[in-house]
């Protein structure tokens, strides 16, 4: 069978900007080539979100049928920790994060993505308790539609979630865990000792991923290259093809039809230059 057949589902974008509002983001996607985008709905530094009226709400879907973006993700801001010993922080986090998935669900987004924070505080045993408890808390009574995703880390500032093993032990104390799904960033695992350089690794990982989580909760990939080696722990993404992934490897990993229905987004470095990445991969989808 030829190897399009597996992969046609695939829809490509990347990380976009949503400066001037929320509702400019599908042109912004659509000027570069994406099916699909991912978006800050406020400044991932800190500060207060902008308000998203039903105005806006509406801009945005109309912009994203008019644009024909098929989906729409948000990520999270990058100050989320969930396994801090601050309580203001945990409490900011928990507050941010929910608030997060119900304008995702006011915009139609399906899924809202984040880190989970950093173990330094608490020790690895205490933090997943604690991420944990603070996810329960995110999803208490929550009715929307927006998914919470877990985003896969590479493990640098013992960041939590960094192995299939972690999230597992996450998951298993949350309620609410079939509601949860995972998205996988080819460089965050690499970085953390996942291989995918070629079809055998490729294989082993995901055969792991499935035994270990399920292939059922994967719903996403951030496709990025790797500036630094297998294990090193050290997040730091790269063009496509011109890290240590290499394009052997996201060719290999584009191939196994068990990932024929997950969508795809670019994080690569400089935002001017994801759109030759994004035509990268879009030539080993034609192949």
């Amino acid at each position: 069978m030829n190897l399009a057949v597996f992969i046609l589902p695939m829809l490509i974008g990347t990380h976009i900007s949503a400066a001037g509002g929320v509702q400019n983001a599908p042109l912004n996607a659509h000027n570069i080539g994406c099916e699909v985008f991912q978006f800050f709905s406020r400044s991932p530094r800190g500060g207060k979100a902008p308000e998203i009226t039903k105005e806006i709400v509406q801009q945005f879907k109309d912009n994203s049928k008019k644009y024909n973006q098929k989906e729409s993700y948000i990520h999270t801001p990058y100050y989320i920790n969930l396994a801090s010993s601050s309580k203001r922080i945990y409490h900011g986090s928990v507050s941010v994060l929910r608030e997060e998935l119900e304008r995702g669900s006011k915009l139609g987004v399906k899924y809202l993505m984040t880190h989970l924070g950093s173990a330094k505080d608490l020790g690895d045993e205490k933090a997943i308790q604690q991420v944990a408890k603070g996810i329960s808390e995110v999803l208490k009574g929550y009715t929307g539609k927006c998914q919470f995703l877990i985003e896969m880390s590479a493990g640098s500032g013992q960041i939590i979630g960094d192995t299939f093993e972690e999230i597992r032990d996450i998951l298993k104390d949350i309620k609410q865990s079939k509601k949860i799904g995972i998205c996988y960033d080819t460089a965050h695992a690499f970085e953390s000792g996942y291989d995918i350089r070629d079809n055998k690794s490729v294989k082993k990982t995901l055969d792991e991923f499935d035994k270990i989580l399920g292939l059922d909760k994967l719903k996403l990939i951030h496709l990025n290259d790797s500036k630094t080696d297998l294990g090193s722990r050290v997040d730091r993404h790269e063009h496509i093809g011109k890290g240590k992934i290499g394009l052997k490897g996201f060719k290999a990993l584009l191939s196994d039809k068990r990932l024929k229905n997950i969508n795809l987004i670019l994080e690569t470095p400089a935002d001017n230059e994801r759109p030759k990445d994004m035509e990268e991969i879009k030539k080993i989808l034609r192949k």
